[in-house]
């Protein structure tokens, strides 16, 4: 069972996605948390799907499909990591990845299917990882992380980006929530 990361195995901007994480099997809280988001937004119109709830702000289609292009990233550096490379492995610019997917081309079904495609595969390679593969120590976008730090960074980023979703674009001023 993977068990929440020490302090110093993440940068310090990394903490609120980690202290997002219920305690339990991380396996478990992914493979729910998956179900969850879909459930959240499988019937959302494709009208809904594009609101942006300010000028400038990201559709949720482009926050699944942020979520989906982060969690890519963030497990090809669990892979990395947990295999002890060495080399730095490079920061990205989540807004221009966003900017140049146009994933409001593409309909909520599709990007939720994306979704759970990557996350499968996640929960995959850490099922395939030892305890000494997820607490290996690399380096990306210029900070020391364990493989397991990693591991967390993914299921509380998925949460806060899910958190967003419901109380920007889904609930009402009077707390109410439209689905």
């Amino acid at each position: 069972m993977l068990i929440k990361p020490e302090t110093n195995e993440y940068p310090p901007y990394y903490k609120e996605y980690v202290n997002n994480v219920p305690d339990g099997d991380l396996l478990q809280v992914l493979d729910g948390q998956l179900n969850e988001t879909m459930n959240l937004l499988k019937n959302l119109s494709e009208e809904k799907a594009e609101l942006r709830y300010a000028p400038k702000k990201w559709t949720i289609k482009e926050v699944v499909g942020h979520i989906t292009d982060t969690e890519r990233i963030m497990g090809y550096r669990l892979l990395s990591v947990g295999r002890g490379e060495k080399a730095m492995l490079p920061g990205y610019q989540d807004d221009e990845y966003v900017k140049r997917a146009k994933f409001n081309r593409f309909t909520l079904s599709e990007l939720l299917h994306h979704q759970s495609l990557v996350r499968q595969n996640t929960i995959l390679l850490l099922q395939s990882m030892d305890e000494e593969a997820l607490l290996q120590r690399g380096n990306a976008n210029g900070a020391e992380v364990t493989a397991r730090a990693i591991a967390y960074i993914i299921a509380g980023h998925e949460i806060h980006h899910r958190r967003l979703i419901v109380d920007r674009y889904l609930s009402s001023d009077d707390g109410r929530v439209f689905y």
